[in-house]
């Protein structure tokens, strides 16, 4: 099939390469460059750099409803147009342009948590599964008939690394529907609107660690904190990034600190905290025992969620 490409994050790049080995792709539609890091250095997308390597023509339009970019998709005469964590809505004018519809990659087992953050929102829920499928695309928000659902426990594992899995098992579930649509054998279940739940993008609100929290809630939220919706504490007059943590058996009080059994325990409402990895303020991340001995922590003070 000749296909276009929509996609921007790193989830969508096996989608991406899954197709160049199956299919013609013509083309790639990803957002552009945005200034990233402490130097604000203007940084192309992963799906950009994919199809770079891979010798695909990119396009990077910061609208999908100008005139312009409606006649460039026409001119690949797509047969269909497939699409991976792009960021951006298609317009009716775009839906209908390829004979086999768009295609949508989705990280959610719908419709439970349509919307921008499906993963980080199955992390914070407690979700026991996560999962992907493609979904025919439609005007609504991720409501369309989908197929080739696929899912994997959730366990102990952080967003990055769930995006990361269920971005390989998106690229086969794309392929896997490609040939079911090509073979005319594709099976498509109507979602059922009155179950959907929405997960909207997370932000540092969402992620935030407080004494007054559960363990089994922080613990959740430093798995769902991401580089642009970071996990952060005030230890004493340090702020650190909480990167990995696990629970611990000492015997602490809301927002009080430890450093007796060699580790970083921190006190929440129901037990404590250990943690595990931290990235403090302008400097790289590190094992949390080692900030511990450096940061010669008073524990007499207690920790928070200022910074």
């Amino acid at each position: 099939m000749r296909v276009v490409f929509m996609g921007t994050s790193s989830f969508a790049v096996p989608s991406l390469r899954s197709l160049a080995d199956r299919h013609d792709v013509v083309a790639v539609f990803t957002q552009p460059d945005r200034p990233q890091g402490r130097g604000r250095r203007m940084t192309p997308s992963p799906v950009k750099e994919a199809a770079i390597d891979l010798g695909i023509p990119v396009h990077q339009p910061t609208s999908l409803r100008d005139s312009d970019v409606i006649e460039t998709l026409e001119s690949y005469f797509p047969d269909v147009i497939c699409v991976a964590a792009y960021g951006v809505i298609l317009p009716a004018e775009v839906l209908e342009i390829p004979e086999y519809g768009c295609l949508n990659v989705h990280a959610s087992l719908l419709p439970r948590h349509r919307g921008a953050a499906p993963i980080h929102r199955a992390v914070l829920a407690g979700d026991e599964f996560v999962g992907v499928v493609t979904m025919q695309m439609e005007e609504g928000l991720d409501t369309g008939p989908y197929t080739s659902q696929r899912s994997i426990p959730v366990d102990d594992r952080t967003v990055d690394e769930l995006t990361a899995i269920l971005g390989d098992l998106g690229g086969e579930a794309l392929i896997g529907t490609l040939d079911s649509i090509r073979d005319g054998d594709v099976q498509w279940t109507v979602q059922d609107d009155a179950e959907a739940t929405y997960a909207e993008k997370i932000s540092a609100s969402d992620v935030a660690l407080q004494p007054d929290l559960t363990v089994l809630h922080a613990l959740r939220r430093v798995r769902a904190s991401t580089s642009s919706a970071k996990a952060i504490v005030c230890l004493g007059d340090r702020s650190v990034q909480v990167l990995s943590a696990s629970a611990s058996d000492t015997d602490l009080l809301p927002g009080q600190i430890s450093t007796d059994s060699g580790g970083l325990d921190l006190g929440f409402a129901d037990g404590s905290v250990r943690l595990l990895e931290v990235k403090p303020a302008g400097k790289a991340a590190m094992p949390a025992d080692c900030f511990a001995r450096g940061a010669h922590l008073d524990e007499t003070e207690s920790w928070t969620d200022r910074t």
